[in-house]
């Protein structure tokens, strides 16, 4: 398996709309929070260590590349 960055969601916007909707309302540690669970629900929907490590790489250096622009 590998790790797939092009667009694959259905409706993009409504995930985004359905994202900020989840943290309507809530302190910034509890979306924080809301954050770390569901990160760990979808690394635990890959299940695939190899993948999970090559996506923290990848969302680690754009990090990197944004701050640098900042």
């Amino acid at each position: 398996m590998k790790l797939n960055l092009s667009p694959n969601l259905d409706n993009p916007d409504a995930v985004y709309a359905d994202l900020i909707a989840a943290h309507k309302g809530r302190s910034p540690e509890d979306s924080a929070a809301l954050n770390a669970r569901l990160l760990l629900i979808l690394m635990n929907h890959v299940g695939n260590r190899q993948i999970l490590t090559e996506a923290l790489s990848v969302a680690a250096s754009q990090s990197a590349a944004i701050a640098q622009t900042s």
